[in-house]
């Protein structure tokens, strides 16, 4: 874990994702997620990471009232990240980011990463020089520390980094289930940043929750380690590499954060036997044949979906009806992914704005019939 010097300022391997926080009412719930902020921190940890898109903008906030407001600044770092919906040209990037350092209620950023780049919207990155300009910002002292977040092919994180070499630091999508898949290629992503020297960032460890609930048989194989929770497996994974700086986790209770405290502040990699169970599970999950959603929700709060189709909520349904064929999840289904409010699966027109904004690249309008297949 974290070999560079450059991110001694990183306490510990373990970072709090503010992408899935706490809710009541429809807001971010403002005392639990107060209480998850100090435990992490009194464990020992200081490194938040959000952005505007996550919660309809409400994840910068609660930073603001609830961690910047608390908290002196030394104490914490915060990531942010310049999203592709929110400018258009070179001349809108100031104005979103100093926004965002308003939002969030800081003079800096301690990092700032050029969100979800993949083969498409790089092309617009590079023609707003969005990469540029943010340089700009770190010389004047606006941020800390520059890179970039990634969705996409090695090859096309190897073509950024060679027009790139500013980069100091890359966020990847890294899980044991991902990582020897062909269409998200985490093993070969994670080689590129090392045969660049730049430190790696974690996303998606427990692969947005799938890698909690497990299929019996896989379940029974983890239960027989006789060890630590089904997602403490998964973080500990992604820390077991040595260009690792940091695991984030996204934790939307107090029960997830004593879990992942529990997993990563002693931290110890997975040991030969726990590889080659995690190996296992992997190889059941093979012949699932799930769809490989994370709920990120970037379907569902850049895409302004016409029929309001909650699309993580309807893949979750069919791969918890295929993974355990259980029949709540057909009640599921009627009663609170659709319903009155919400679209079902046939509602879909096929205008493809879900799929342009969808990380994990995935066909949503070739899924969506499945879905009502199964269910409708």
């Amino acid at each position: 874990m974290k070999q560079s010097s450059f991110f001694s300022e990183i306490n510990g391997n373990f970072g709090f994702g503010c992408m899935r926080l706490p809710m009541k009412g429809g807001k971010v719930d403002y005392d639990e997620f107060v209480r998850m902020a100090d435990a992490f921190t009194e464990a020992g940890f200081n490194y938040f990471d959000t952005a505007h898109g996550y919660i309809g903008g409400q994840s910068e906030t609660a930073i603001r009232d609830c961690v910047a407001g608390r908290y002196d600044r030394s104490k914490f770092l915060l990531t942010n990240k310049l999203t592709d919906p929110y400018f258009r040209s070179q001349e809108d990037i100031r104005p979103f980011f100093e926004n965002q350092l308003s939002w969030c209620g800081v003079d800096y950023f301690d990092f700032y990463l050029m969100h979800a780049q993949d083969r498409n919207n790089y092309q617009k990155f590079k023609r707003c020089r969005a990469y540029e300009t943010a340089y700009h910002l770190k010389e004047e002292g606006l941020i800390r520390h520059f890179g970039l977040s990634f969705h996409d092919k090695a090859e096309v994180l190897d073509q950024i980094l060679l027009e790139h070499p500013e980069v100091e630091v890359v966020q990847i999508q890294f899980n044991y289930l991902d990582y020897e898949d062909a269409s998200v290629e985490a093993r070969k992503v994670y080689e590129v940043c090392e045969k660049y020297k730049k430190p790696v960032l974690v996303m998606e460890p427990v692969k947005g929750g799938s890698l909690v609930k497990l299929p019996e048989d896989a379940d029974q194989i983890l239960r027989d380690l006789g060890g630590g929770s089904n997602a403490s497996y998964a973080v500990r994974f992604a820390g077991s590499f040595p260009n690792i700086a940091v695991v984030l986790s996204g934790m939307s209770d107090m029960s997830q954060m004593k879990d992942n405290i529990s997993a990563m502040k002693d931290f110890e990699p997975l040991s030969e036997t726990e590889m080659e169970a995690v190996k296992k599970v992997c190889e059941i999950f093979k012949g699932l044949n799930l769809i490989p959603c994370t709920s990120c929700r970037y379907c569902i709060e850049e895409s302004e979906c016409p029929k309001a189709i909650r699309i993580p909520d309807l893949f979750a349904a069919l791969n918890a009806h295929e993974a355990f064929h259980n029949w709540n999840t057909a009640y599921y289904y009627d009663n609170v992914v659709t319903g009155k409010e919400y679209g079902k699966a046939s509602d879909c027109i096929r205008c493809g704005k879900c799929e342009k904004v969808c990380p994990q690249h995935l066909n949503i309008r070739e899924l969506l019939p499945k879905v009502a297949a199964a269910f409708e």
